[in-house]
């Protein structure tokens, strides 16, 4: 593996990927932004009418999951402070401001019957805030804070849900839609799927591996295609926007050349994130043939009766099939992949992993984050290139992109983790990629789900302990922000006078 290793190096060094140390220009009209989540910012978890949502329930049970024992009831508070926020983005010059709405605080109950008009004016002020000041706004509609009266029903396990998620995504376009031109229905579906019902890793943390991930995959990707479907038959021509999703990507490399790592890095990929993206994006749409292969022989060998992955009819097929204008991307790191004997009996039966088949571990000299993963940005590359290859060269936005820290305004390693992934962006459209923006994550420091206040993402730090929850730009703030003024990613460019006045 060592010699893989060196050969993959040189051949990296060779091709120029991570390797570019002169300043390089953006695409004319290219787009800056910087993401948030209303769960993890807003705070006023009970204010004004808000229903609790899943989240809402799994940290403040007694045996809290979240890491330092926070909550989210304030975060930010970006629910009293959304001013703040809009005045960030505008010193940054962001072309655009990604956030997502609350469902339960629009509709407390989760069903459309009540309209909470307090969260209606909130959103529209934080609207008309953006728009006063030239930032676009990208709405992402659902960002995992699913009403808890809903998952009481099953939440996305529900087939119900399709028409559950239609009725509040039909509210939004209805109250913003003059306002609001990109919108995106659903945020990391797997995060949702196999982190919320197949694992225990996010809320509801329903662990039934191997079933419970696949039906929601299947419900996940229905409710995307019929409010696509909603909002191109009753509101674009009016309304004249676009609509997509976000889904999380890891690159998978194969820990050798044989042909079995080979194959087990293409079932990693379309596991991990094509069986979300072939039914959209595919040729032929449908689940990825690994996938249904996979669960159907594993689920034989299990003696079930049927295969544990719900079949897409034809009909639904054709549903989903290319109900999307543009494809978001998130995306911080790399796998590499192998295929051994030894993979039996490493993962619960049945479950997502065993089904997958394949052993995912790090290459040992790469740098680490303190969230446990490496910067790999040749991965991101390959990524971007294979995305174009498979489907049709999508338009895409880069949606979330980020490193974490401790905290603190000198943040260099986030610095060179941003340069160098952009580097490896720009790499990516000399190859013919169509990537029309970029946006970090995040604007602000936030609540970081179950790793709660211990790790921090954001361009400006929030001191949560100050009533005011005061924003601070970091040093990668001005980094940031000298590429959206001049459009250029220079390696050389230091922001001095941060360093003179920095505490």
């Amino acid at each position: 593996m060592d010699i893989y290793f060196l050969i993959l190096g040189i051949f990296i060094y060779l091709n120029g990927v991570d390797s570019k140390s002169k300043a390089r220009k953006f695409p004319q009209n290219f787009w800056f932004g910087a993401s948030s989540a209303a769960f993890q910012i807003e705070g006023g978890w009970q204010e004004d009418g808000k229903a609790p949502s899943i989240w809402d329930v799994v940290v403040h049970s007694e045996q809290s999951p979240v890491k330092d024992h926070s909550t989210a009831d304030v975060a930010a508070d970006s629910y009293h402070l959304y001013k703040k926020d809009v005045q960030i983005a505008k010193e940054l010059g962001l072309s655009f401001y990604r956030f997502s709405m609350s469902w339960p605080r629009i509709l407390p109950n989760g069903f459309a019957d009540r309209i909470n008009q307090i969260a209606i004016q909130y959103y529209d002020n934080l609207l008309d805030e953006l728009i006063a000041h030239n930032i676009t706004p990208i709405v992402t509609i659902y960002h995992w804070d699913l009403p808890s009266n809903l998952q009481k029903l099953g939440g996305w396990t529900n087939p119900l849900i399709i028409n559950w998620f239609l009725d509040y995504a039909k509210i939004l376009f209805d109250k913003f839609g003059t306002k609001v031109k990109q919108w995106i229905t659903i945020n990391d579906p797997k995060e949702i799927c196999h982190g919320g019902y197949g694992s225990t890793s996010k809320a509801p943390m329903i662990n039934m591996p191997g079933t419970a991930e696949y039906m929601c995959a299947k419900n996940i990707l229905l409710a995307h295609a019929i409010v696509y479907h909603a909002y191109d038959e009753q509101f674009r021509r009016v309304q004249n926007g676009m609509i997509g999703i976000s889904i999380s990507f890891r690159w998978f490399e194969p820990s050798s050349s044989s042909e079995d790592d080979h194959q087990a890095a293409i079932d990693a990929k379309m596991f991990d994130w094509g069986i979300y993206t072939n039914p959209i994006f595919g040729i032929g749409g449908d689940f990825p043939l690994e996938v249904k292969r996979n669960v159907r022989s594993k689920s034989a060998e299990q003696n079930y009766p049927w295969s544990r992955l719900p079949e897409l009819s034809t009909v639904e097929v054709g549903t989903i099939r290319r109900s999307a204008d543009f494809l978001g991307v998130n995306s911080f790191t790399t796998k590499l992949v192998y295929r051994d004997a030894s993979v039996d009996g490493m993962y619960p039966v049945p479950s997502y992993m065993d089904d997958m088949g394949v052993v995912l571990v790090k290459d040992p000299s790469w740098t680490q984050s303190i969230a446990n993963w490496s910067p790999v940005p040749w991965g991101f590359f390959k990524l971007l290139v294979e995305l174009k290859n498979t489907y049709d060269n999508p338009p895409i936005i880069v949606t979330e992109n980020g490193w974490p820290t401790r905290g603190g305004l000198l943040d260099e390693d986030r610095i060179s983790y941003l340069r160098r992934y952009l580097n490896a962006l720009l790499d990516a459209v000399d190859e013919g990629c169509d990537i029309r923006g970029y946006s970090v994550w995040s604007l602000i420091d936030n609540f970081e789900w179950f790793k709660g206040y211990t790790e921090m993402y954001g361009l400006y730090e929030v001191d949560f302990t100050s009533p005011e929850k005061t924003r601070t730009p970091r040093k990668s703030a001005l980094m940031y922000k000298e590429v959206i003024k001049t459009n250029i990613l220079d390696p050389d460019y230091e922001p001095e006078k941060f360093l003179v006045e920095a505490p």
